[in-house]
């Protein structure tokens, strides 16, 4: 008999992939995904440290399964429920301590030892947050189901930046970098599986540097190189990326490899020098301007996105307007804004005496979000009355509808039968939202990936680099 496995994730894309392999280790054990924690033997909460009130939400959702355990054990049955992720990793014997509920609590790097794990949380409960010396990946098994038209990989996990303000070094661990002939292994078995767009992931995606099949470092450039060659495979996005480690071959391939996306994630923080030299970013807002330069000089049609801190300790209404200079001069077609608050363990959070009031934290937040959402609108305004290809590759919200992602990644939803999930349909654009297009489809093509020219590439390229 099938026993019920429910997942809930939060955060990041690496979590999501996370997830999904941790289904792959249980599946051997029985486990079949359910839709809700109703009924479940096992609940999984697969956390993020990234976000604020992070932990308060975790054990807000334990408070909810509380109940549905009692309602099991009355019944004679049993649920295991289990914390994963990063709260998990840094918070683990606090977890312990405050929710009798929890039978396990595990970090990101150890859940290919789930089978273990829960044996062992028959008679104990289990608290693993441990950094094994050899890596998940040589012992995570292969996919047991199809992962969808768009699929995520990942190819590199942790960081070495340190930036005082993350805790992801703490909580995912040093810089690790996968093989390329495991990788693309598991593309292959993705694409022969029906996905035609992989995004490969990473903390720092672009600091991947694995051994190659026959010897030698690869870097990221070079892996999608090889990624290109698979037959099937249309298109090849990756993030999250870091100033410093765009290298030159990965900025050809922009311009060289067609199933490559003219989208790139490229987290700034900060338009002020004083502050990124706070954050420890290891690179100045110039340096910065550079590689977007380089970026679109390698691919002209090529749209970016980014992440923001506003209010980081210290910063002034002078660092602000540096922010805000830089957004004005770049151009986004989307970003991702915060206020900052302290994460604990990192170097920001003891900077006591030092934070910005939250009024005024707020009021920056507001101004910035005015500026990016002006430009993302800008941008996706401009895609009206243009034609661009759309991967479908998953069902709308509505009866007959079917819903893909342009290149540049705006959401699209349009009238299709479902014969067309998984083909690249043309889609000429009648309306342009804030997060999304509208319009109706033109043409199918059914092989190729490849991009047109960006709607707005003129204005976004007026913008000094």
């Amino acid at each position: 008999m099938t026993k019920k496995l429910f997942i809930k994730t939060w955060g990041c894309q690496m979590n999501v992939y996370d997830s999904a392999r941790m289904a792959d280790v249980l599946a051997p054990l029985g486990y079949g995904l359910a839709e809700s924690p109703e009924g479940a033997d096992l609940v999984i909460l697969n956390t993020c440290h990234v976000r604020e009130k992070a932990s308060e939400k975790v054990f807000s959702e334990l408070g909810r399964l509380r109940a549905e355990k009692r309602r099991k054990a009355e019944a004679g049955e049993r649920m295991i429920v289990a914390v994963a992720g990063c709260v998990a990793q840094a918070e683990g014997q606090e977890i312990l301590d405050r929710a009798p509920v929890v039978d396990m609590v595990f970090g990101p790097q150890t859940y290919h030892t789930l089978p273990e794990m829960v044996a062992r949380a028959s008679g104990e409960r289990v608290l693993n947050t441990d950094f094994p010396a050899e890596s998940k990946f040589d012992s995570l098994p292969e996919e047991t189901a199809p992962q969808g038209v768009s699929a995520f990989l990942a190819v590199q996990e942790g960081c070495d930046k340190f930036c005082t303000f993350c805790v992801v070094p703490y909580t995912r661990g040093a810089e690790y970098s996968r093989d390329a002939a495991t990788v693309l292994a598991e593309a292959r078995r993705l694409v022969a599986g029906g996905t035609r767009e992989i995004t490969l992931l990473g903390q720092n995606v672009n600091a991947w540097h694995g051994e190659g099949p026959e010897g030698g470092t690869w870097g990221l450039g070079r892996l999608i190189r090889a990624l290109a060659e698979i037959g099937g495979l249309a298109r090849i996005r990756y993030t999250t990326s870091h100033p410093r480690d765009m290298a030159d071959d990965l900025i050809s391939a922009h311009a060289e490899v067609p199933q490559l996306m003219p989208f790139v994630h490229l987290p700034v923080q900060s338009g002020s020098d004083r502050i990124l030299a706070a954050m420890n970013r290891k690179h100045r807002a110039d340096e910065y301007r550079r590689v977007v330069g380089r970026l679109r000089e390698a691919r002209p049609d090529l749209a970016l996105s980014s992440d923001f801190i506003v209010g980081y300790p210290d910063e002034t209404d002078r660092d602000f307007a540096d922010t805000l200079r830089l957004v004005t001069e770049i151009g986004y077609a989307q970003a991702y804004t915060f206020m900052y608050s302290p994460r604990p363990g990192t170097p920001a959070a003891g900077m006591a005496g030092r934070q910005v009031p939250e009024a005024v934290k707020k009021e920056r937040l507001a101004a910035l979000q005015q500026l990016v959402n002006a430009q993302q609108v800008a941008f996706n305004m401009d895609m009206v009355g243009r034609t661009v290809p759309v991967l479908l590759d998953r069902r709308g919200h509505r009866a007959g509808q079917l819903m893909g992602r342009s290149p540049w990644m705006q959401s699209v939803p349009v009238a299709a039968p479902d014969r067309l999930m998984g083909t690249i349909v043309e889609v000429r654009v009648s309306a342009a939202r804030e997060n999304s297009l509208a319009g109706e489809i033109e043409t199918t093509e059914a092989a190729s990936g490849g991009a047109r020219a960006a709607p707005g590439t003129a204005a976004l390229t007026e913008y000094p680099a």
